[in-house]
C-alpha cells in the first residue's frame, strides 16, 4: 500500500502543505494554475534552504487591494463558480466546512451568519484549492499525519490577541481527533487552514507506521525559527495487512493481596474498558510472594483503571508504559449451528481477518460451548472443536 505521511514537527500552513507536495512530485504548474484561477492571486514556486534543509517555497501574492471578510455562504459560491475539477471542489468545500463549523462553535454563531476574516481571504482560498489540487496530483492509498506541533504563546488576529493554538484551530483539531503537542517555539506554528487540510485528508498516527520510504518532500514556512521551519511529507510503502492499535500498558507489583481480590480485580477492570488483564506470580523483596499486574488500556481509560488498581489492591503507584502501537487483526462476531447428541445449538464465534479479507483465526465463544457441554454431558473441548470446525467451513 502506498501511504502519504505528513510529519508536521514544525506545524503546518496551507502554503507549506502545497510546497511539501510539490517537492514530492505534484505538478507545480497545475497547482499554480488552479490557485490563480480560484482567487485573485499570483503564485511563485522556488527553492530555499531552512536551517540546512532544502525545501520548496510557495509564495501567494494577493493582486487586488484591501480584502473584506467573506461570509461562509459567499465563500461556497466562489468555490463552486471557480470551474474546479469535481474532486478538488468537493474537498475544498469540505475543508472550509471544517473551518466554518469551528468558527461557529467558537463564536456561537450560525453557519448562515459566520464571516471569515483571515481564512476567507484570497490567499487562504488559493491555499485550500492548491493543496486539494496537489493531493490529487499524487498517487496514494492512505494519508496519515503524525502529531502536529502547534507552537505556544499568543497570536494576533482580527479578534485580538489569542492563545496558541487559536480557538478555531483547536476546535478543528478536537473535532477531527487529531494528535498535537505544544512545542518550545513561542509563535503560531499551525494555522486554521493547515489544521483543516490535515484533518480532512489524513488519519492521525502517533508515530511513523512501519514502512519503506520511497520519496521525501519538504515545504518551507515563512518564519525563521531555531529549528528547520519545514513540513515534511513522505511517500512510503506500508504493510497494512494488520491494523495499528494505539495502547498503553499499566503495571504494578503487589503483595499481601489474596487470589479472590485479584480475580475480582480482573473482572472489574475488563468491565471498565481494559483491553486485557494478566497477573503473573513473582518473588518480591525479602523473598515474599507477590504478583505483577499487567493491564492493556486505551490512553483515555488509563487514569480510571490505575485508580481502580490502587483502591482494590492498596498499591501506592501504577507504572504507565507507552507503546509504539500493537498490530491486531480485524474482528467480528457471528454464529454457527451445530448438532450435539441429536440437538441443535447456536454457538457464537469470533472471526479474525486481516485488512485484505484473509481469514486468520476463528474461536468459539467459551460460555456458549460450556452450556452445550453441560446440557449434553459431553467434553467441552469436543463442543469447541465442532463449533470452530463448522465456522471454518462456513466462513
Amino acid at each position: 500500500m502506498q501511504a502519504l505521511i505528513f510529519d508536521p514537527f514544525s506545524g503546518a500552513s496551507g502554503d507549506m502543505i502545497i510546497a511539501s507536495l510539490v517537492d514530492l512530485g505534484a505538478d507545480a504548474f497545475a497547482v499554480r494554475e488552479a490557485m490563480e484561477s480560484a482567487a485573485d492571486v499570483s503564485v511563485s514556486v522556488d527553492r530555499v534552504s531552512k536551517r540546512g534543509i532544502g525545501a520548496v517555497n510557495v509564495k501567494v501574492k494577493v493582486t487586488t487591494g484591501k480584502e473584506l471578510s467573506r461570509s461562509y455562504l459567499e465563500l461556497i459560491d466562489e468555490i463552486k463558480s471557480a470551474s474546479l475539477p469535481k474532486k478538488v471542489e468537493k474537498d475544498a468545500l469540505a475543508v472550509f466546512s471544517l473551518m466554518a463549523d469551528a468558527e461557529s462553535k467558537v463564536h456561537g454563531e450560525n453557519l448562515e451568519t459566520i464571516h471569515f476574516h483571515e481564512v476567507g481571504q484570497n490567499d487562504a482560498i488559493a491555499d485550500v484549492v492548491g493543496a486539494c489540487t496537489a493531493i490529487h496530483e499524487l498517487e496514494w492509498d492512505k494519508i496519515h499525519c503524525t502529531p502536529i506541533t502547534v507552537g505556544s504563546g499568543f497570536v494576533e488576529s482580527a479578534h485580538g490577541i489569542l492563545p496558541v493554538p487559536a480557538p478555531a484551530t483547536l476546535a478543528i483539531l478536537c473535532a477531527s481527533r487529531m494528535l498535537f503537542k505544544g512545542g518550545a517555539v513561542e509563535r503560531e506554528l499551525l494555522t486554521p487552514t493547515g489544521a483543516a487540510l490535515l484533518s480532512h485528508f489524513s488519519t492521525p498516527v502517533d508515530s511513523f507506521p512501519q514502512s519503506t520510504p520511497t520519496r521525501i518532500g519538504y515545504g518551507a514556512g515563512d518564519a525563521d525559527t531555531p529549528h528547520p521551519n519545514v513540513l515534511r511529507a513522505v511517500l512510503a510503502d506500508v504493510d497494512d495487512a494488520l491494523i495499528q492499535d494505539h495502547i498503553e500498558v499499566l503495571e504494578t507489583n503487589v503483595d499481601d493481596v489474596t487470589g479472590e481480590v485479584l480475580g475480582n480485580l480482573i473482572d472489574e477492570l475488563l468491565l471498565m474498558g481494559a483491553r486485557d488483564v494478566t497477573i503473573t506470580p513473582a518473588t518480591m523483596k525479602k523473598g515474599r510472594a507477590g504478583h505483577i499486574i499487567h493491564v492493556i488500556s486505551k490512553s483515555h481509560d488509563t487514569s480510571k483503571l490505575a485508580r481502580k488498581i490502587i483502591t482494590e489492591t492498596g498499591s501506592l503507584g501504577v507504572r504507565v508504559i507507552p507503546t509504539r502501537h500493537r498490530l491486531i487483526a480485524g474482528r467480528r462476531m457471528d454464529s454457527v449451528k451445530i448438532m450435539v447428541e441429536g440437538q441443535e445449538f447456536e454457538i457464537a464465534v469470533k472471526i479474525a481477518r486481516d485488512t485484505h479479507g484473509s481469514l486468520l483465526n476463528i474461536s468459539a465463544e467459551f460460555e456458549d460451548c460450556k452450556k452445550v457441554a453441560k446440557v449434553c454431558g459431553v467434553p467441552l473441548k469436543d463442543v469447541i472443536r465442532r463449533a470452530e470446525g463448522a465456522a471454518w467451513e462456513r466462513f
